[in-house]
């Protein structure tokens, strides 16, 4: 009896549970859907200009047919000559309707990423945030991962279908009225587009503005109040000063080249980066000193805010 007695406790440790263990991953995906469930303005933003954007195409619609139709009744010359006119007025929407989501997307990514390490020490929700197993390092790079990558994913697949129904719908006007959309669908070129502005998207939004992120991260963690004067004053203030003190411009040009996207990033046939004709040089992107020393700038700045976020506390 003592012998199986003692036994059993043996055979009960031998076949008990080990611990369920934490995937590394999964404190990083429950915290980005914390922060799409707390900022819904990072996909209704982009979903609601795509919708204005789409009514004011639809009655742009009306005149349609009569534009083809006088395309159409051109001579060979002639139609050579207009050709870019023509292929600027057809694609001209597509291109606005692209660059309004890259812009609703860059305004959202901004001020999300000024309130978002602000906001929660204002509202002491800090407090319970920082009770939860989850790092001060976890939480601030769900925060940079949703300006710097889910946001302009989120343009890039608005932009996507707004197009294709952009298409869709002119090409059933067209019909509509008797004519081919061959034309049509040789001046809107939506694949090549679409390769373009993912390539545009990733290079330009993503890693050429992670630093202006970064920063805009930084400076929610460190400021009290009023974190978009924070932002803003210092950069003002450098230019300022260099411009006084030495006559020259090199900083707001630095500031310019790194809103405005690098060189180094496409070589531009056309007005816009995502135009079909555009040449991407991938390879000269990737070796430009000044996209790693902006990654560089962003590891920094993200560190930063990861030991303010860990020593500030609720305002």
């Amino acid at each position: 009896m003592n012998t199986q007695s003692n036994a059993m406790p043996d055979s009960f440790d031998a076949q008990g549970i080990a611990p369920a263990v934490l995937s590394a991953t999964r404190p990083m995906y429950w915290s980005l859907r914390r922060e799409l469930w707390e900022n819904r303005s990072i996909y209704l933003a982009p979903l609601g200009a795509a919708g204005v954007f789409l009514v004011g195409f639809m009655i742009s619609l009306i005149g349609l047919p009569h534009k083809m139709r006088l395309w159409s009744s051109l001579g060979a010359m002639q139609q050579n000559h207009e050709a870019l006119m023509r292929k600027d007025a057809i694609g001209m929407p597509y291109d606005f309707a692209a660059g309004l989501l890259m812009v609703t997307a860059m305004i959202v990514g901004a001020f999300y990423c000024l309130d978002a390490l602000h906001g929660e020490r204002r509202d002491r929700s800090v407090l319970f945030w920082k009770s939860l197993p989850v790092s001060d390092l976890t939480t601030v790079l769900s925060k940079a991962i949703i300006a710097i990558v889910l946001l302009p994913l989120m343009a890039f697949v608005v932009t996507f279908v707004l197009q294709a129904v952009m298409l869709a719908l002119s090409s059933a006007v067209v019909l509509g009225s008797g004519q081919s959309v061959a034309t049509l669908w040789t001046q809107v070129a939506l694949l090549p587009m679409s390769v373009g502005l993912l390539y545009h998207l990733v290079t330009v939004h993503s890693l050429w503005h992670a630093p202006l992120y970064a920063w805009l991260l930084l400076v929610s963690a460190w400021a009290r109040r009023l974190a978009i004067l924070w932002a803003v004053l210092p950069l003002i203030a450098i230019g300022v000063v260099e411009k006084v003190a030495f006559n020259t411009t090199h900083f707001a040009h630095m500031i310019g080249n790194r809103f405005a996207g690098g060189p180094e990033a496409v070589t531009v046939a056309g007005k816009w980066a995502i135009d079909p004709m555009t040449h991407l040089t991938p390879g000269n992107y990737l070796l430009s000193p000044g996209l790693w020393i902006g990654l560089i700038v962003t590891a920094i700045f993200l560190a930063g805010a990861v030991r303010l976020r860990r020593s500030r506390g609720p305002m």
